[in-house]
């Protein structure tokens, strides 16, 4: 697992974005001009227009509802299949091999098989959203769970505590850092996919409304929904971000995510 410094919503981090929205505007306003390609002040006035939409509004809520009921489940599955790997030595050896396997299996590649079993509905996209957002969670909760120092085995044991004693009051709290990071992980992947899902088999949310506006040659409503997409899942991060440094008041001086590598 490699880890790498804590991105927040900064005055320095967001005069990148600004700088680039502004070489964008004028190499569209005074150098090139492309016909499906908008100057973001073009873009930030359909977005306004969009605003009063009750449409609008509603394709948010399907794809932010879409994305967290898939990341519940995967959170939840992540957690328990997780402790069980990192707990069993057993598991892990015979189940581990077959996990690698499939993990770099594509979860829109389950789209097919969605639509086939459920047609067009929230549950085809939850096929699509569960698997990618699954394997953040279960490989940072078994790393947590399998990087417990020794030391607190031995205290654990002279303390007699019954296995879900141990599992709740000890290992979980000392894995919860490892946890926490994976969640953040599999959250961002969770939204991902939900607009995949939809740009792919649903007549719903913001990924339908892409492929919609860019099918109806309205770019600058396109774009806006882009946008939307990126700046909802900035601050759902941020929210994630704020929540985790409550749980792990310990590391808000010197907080790091972490990232799988595969």
């Amino acid at each position: 697992m490699t880890f790498l410094k804590k991105s927040s919503l900064s005055g320095r981090g967001l005069a990148g974005v600004f700088i680039f929205l502004l070489l964008w505007e004028g190499v569209i306003q005074f150098l090139i001009k492309f016909d499906n390609l908008p100057a973001p002040s073009a873009i930030f006035f359909s977005w306004l227009d969009l605003l009063v939409s009750k449409q609008y509004w509603e394709e948010i809520f399907h794809t932010l509802f879409a994305a967290l009921l898939g990341w519940t489940i995967a959170s939840s599955l992540g957690v328990f299949i997780g402790i069980a790997l990192g707990l069993s030595k057993t598991f892990y050896k015979y189940t581990y091999t077959s996990i690698e396997v499939i993990r770099p299996w594509p979860g829109v590649a389950f789209a097919p098989i969605g639509l086939l079993l459920f047609g067009f509905s929230l549950q085809m996209e939850l096929v699509v959203i569960v698997l990618p957002a699954l394997w953040p969670v279960l490989v940072n909760t078994m790393g947590g769970i399998r990087n417990i120092p020794n030391s607190l085995y031995e205290v654990v044991s002279s303390l007699r505590l019954n296995k879900y004693s141990r599992i709740y009051k000890v290992y979980l709290p000392s894995a919860k850092a490892s946890i926490l990071v994976g969640l953040r992980i599999s959250l961002s992947l969770s939204i991902i996919m939900a607009v995949v899902a939809e740009m792919i088999g649903s007549p719903n949310g913001m990924g339908y409304a892409i492929v919609r506006e860019q099918q109806a040659m309205h770019p600058t409503n396109m774009f806006a929904y882009i946008f939307t997409i990126a700046l909802l899942n900035v601050l759902i991060n941020y929210l994630l971000n704020n929540i985790i440094n409550q749980l792990t008041p310990g590391q808000r001086k010197k907080n790091t995510i972490g990232a799988m590598t595969t």
